[in-house]
This record gives C-alpha cells, structure tokens and sequence, in this order.
C-alpha cells in the first residue's frame, strides 16, 4: 500500500503537470498530442516513483493461511506411519537407481556394497524374503535367472525423510521389461518403496506391481 506522504506528493505533481500541459495546449494541435503522451509517460513515472518511496508497505498473506499452513485441515484418516516428510537426500535416489541396474544387468553380487547386513524384502506376489544379503540375494538369483533379458525404464523416482520418525525413504515407479530364453516378451508397471539406514545402505522394501496387457494380436 503507498504511504500517504506518496499519495499526496502524487496528487500534487498530477496538478502541476495537467495545469502546464493544457495552458500550453493552444499553441498547437500536434504540440497537445505530444504533450498529452507525454503527460501519461511521466505519471506513469510519477507512480512507479511513489511505489519505490521508502514507507512503501506490501500486504502479505497471514501466516495462518490454510492453504499454506495446512494447521486448519483436518484430514479423514490419521497415517498410522507417518505423515511428516519432506525431500531427502539424493545420494540415496541413486542408490536405488543403482539396483536397479545391477538387476537389469543381472549382477546382483555388485549390489553388496549397497544393501544393510539385514534386509528385509515384501515383494508384489506375498513373497516375504528376510535376513542376511547372501540368503535373500541366493533366493533373488534364482528368480532373476528365469526371466531372461530385463530393461527398466524409470517413469519417477524421488527421495523423501520422515522427519517424526528420522528414516528415509526412496519411492519409484518405473516399467519392467522381459524376454525369457524362449523370446517371449512381457512387462509390467512397478511401485517400489525403499527403506535406506543412517549408512544410505538399503534395508526394507515394499514392492507392488501390475502386469500390462499382452498386446492385441493383429
């Protein structure tokens, strides 16, 4: 909002400048028009002047907005986890991104150096694979072995911290390709839910998949 000092500074130039400009008129038509362009250009510096003057005050938006806050909301279900995070690191995105990788190339002993001592792994079928990375990897291979070729492509991916329970997480949803040894081709929409330790080493997962379609035969 402009001051009131700027205001009347404003309302006196605009006198003074339309008083000069229309007993100046009447020397010449093409003098009033320049004059008259000319009038609108310097009040229009006129007010970006008043704007800029030192009591110049900006309204800003009460900080006990709900839009913003979100203190007014009430929501229709208490998360029984956690409902407090905000964006975390993005060295554990790649490490994520990393196993994914390993997978596709079928090199999970690469993986080694990315998981904790004890992992835990709820896979989409109900599979439940938990304890050390030799025991769950050696059931991972054997299923990793029947699919044959395996391309990823990342459709999201982000990392994110619970601030009330100090983990963190990566969330990625991304589309599994497959040829088995016989070329026969299939693929399938995946979310994932990674758990990484103070370390940044992956220790849980939550894994939910949807197979797409086999395509319309022509």
């Amino acid at each position: 909002m402009l001051g009131l000092h700027s205001l009347v500074e404003a309302f006196h130039l605009r006198r003074y400048l339309h008083s000069f400009f229309y007993l100046n008129s009447s020397k010449s038509k093409t003098k009033t028009i320049v004059m008259s362009k000319s009038f609108f250009i310097l009040s229009l510096f006129a007010f970006a002047a008043c704007n800029s003057a030192p009591d110049t005050k900006v309204e800003s938006m009460s900080s006990g907005d709900s839009a913003s806050s979100g203190t007014d909301i009430v929501m229709p279900y208490n998360a029984t986890y956690s409902s407090k995070f905000e964006m975390g690191d993005v060295k554990n995105t790649k490490t994520v991104l990393d196993l994914y990788k390993d997978w596709d190339n079928n090199n999970l002993d690469n993986s080694k150096d990315k998981f904790a001592d004890s992992i835990t792994l709820y896979l989409s079928d109900g599979t439940k694979l938990s304890g050390s990375f030799d025991s769950v990897t050696a059931s991972a291979k054997q299923y990793r072995n029947t699919l044959g070729t395996v391309s990823t492509t990342v459709n999201a991916v982000f990392p994110v911290k619970s601030t009330d329970k100090n983990e963190n997480w990566v969330v990625a949803w991304f589309t599994e390709y497959r040829t088995d040894a016989k070329g026969k081709k299939d693929s399938a929409q995946i979310q994932e839910t990674w758990r990484l330790n103070k370390d940044g080493k992956a220790d849980l997962l939550y894994q939910y998949e949807q197979k797409n379609p086999p395509p319309v035969k022509k």
